[in-house]
C-alpha cells in the first residue's frame, strides 16, 4: 500500500524533469559532448549536477519535514510549490525573446573537467527555474509524506538526460556528430515553449491537490 500512495507523487515530480533541462542545460551537455575532452567533461558536468541537485532537494526535504511535523498542512505546502511554478512560467515566458546561448558557452569546445563540474554545479542548481524546480520537488514529498529516496527518480533522471548526448556519440560515434548540432538548433528555438508546456502541466496537477 505504501507503494501506492507514493506513485502519485512520483508521477507528478518526474515531468519536472524537462524543466530541469530544458534550455542552457542541454545545450551545455551537447555542447561538452563534442568538446577536446568530451568524455571527462560529459562526466565530470554531470557529478556538480548531480551533487547540487540532491543537496538542494535534501535541504528543502529536511526543512519541510520540520515543518509538517510543526503542524504545517499538506494544502500549505501545495499552495508553495504552486506559487514556485507560476514564477518559474512567468520567467520562461518573459525571458522567451532573450532565451539564447550566454556568450560563455562558446568555449565549452575547450572546457576542462574542472569547469563542466562547476557549471554542472551552478547551472543545474542555482539556474533561477532549476532552483525553484527543485525547491518544489523536496517540498512536494515532504508535503506528500514520501521518503527521502523517493526523489532518486527525479534526479537519475534528470542525469539521464543530461548524459544523453555523450551516450548517443558513444553509440553511434560520427552519425551522431552530425545530429547533435540540429537537435542544439532545435532546442535553442523551442527550449521554452518545452519549459511552459510541462510547467502548466504540473500547475494543474498541483491545482487537483489543492482543488480535490
Amino acid at each position: 500500500m505504501q507503494c501506492l500512495s507514493i506513485a502519485p507523487s512520483l508521477l507528478e515530480v518526474l515531468p519536472l524533469v524537462v524543466v530541469m533541462v530544458a534550455g542552457p542545460q542541454i545545450l551545455s551537455a551537447i555542447f561538452l559532448s563534442t568538446s577536446d575532452e568530451w568524455r571527462r567533461n560529459s562526466a565530470a558536468f554531470v557529478a556538480g549536477a548531480a551533487l547540487s541537485i540532491t543537496l538542494i532537494i535534501s535541504v528543502t526535504y529536511v526543512l519541510g519535514i520540520g515543518a509538517v511535523g510543526q503542524g504545517t498542512s499538506n494544502t500549505t505546502f501545495s499552495a508553495i510549490i504552486l506559487v514556485v511554478l507560476l514564477v518559474a512560467m512567468i520567467y520562461t515566458y518573459r525571458t522567451r525573446a532573450t532565451a539564447e546561448p550566454p556568450t560563455w558557452m562558446g568555449k565549452l569546445g575547450t572546457a576542462t573537467p574542472q569547469f563542466s563540474f562547476r557549471l554542472g554545479f551552478l547551472l543545474l542548481g542555482f539556474f533561477p527555474t532549476n532552483l525553484l524546480t527543485s525547491v518544489a520537488v523536496g517540498s512536494y514529498l515532504a508535503a506528500t509524506g514520501a521518503r527521502w529516496v523517493d526523489a532518486l527518480p527525479f534526479v537519475f533522471a534528470t542525469l539521464l538526460v543530461l548524459g544523453t548526448p555523450a551516450l548517443v556519440l558513444l553509440a553511434f560515434g560520427e552519425r551522431a556528430e552530425a545530429a547533435l548540432p540540429k537537435a542544439r538548433n532545435w532546442m535553442e528555438t523551442n527550449s521554452w515553449v518545452v519549459n511552459e508546456v510541462v510547467i502548466v502541466f504540473f500547475i494543474g496537477l498541483s491545482l487537483s491537490n489543492l482543488l480535490g
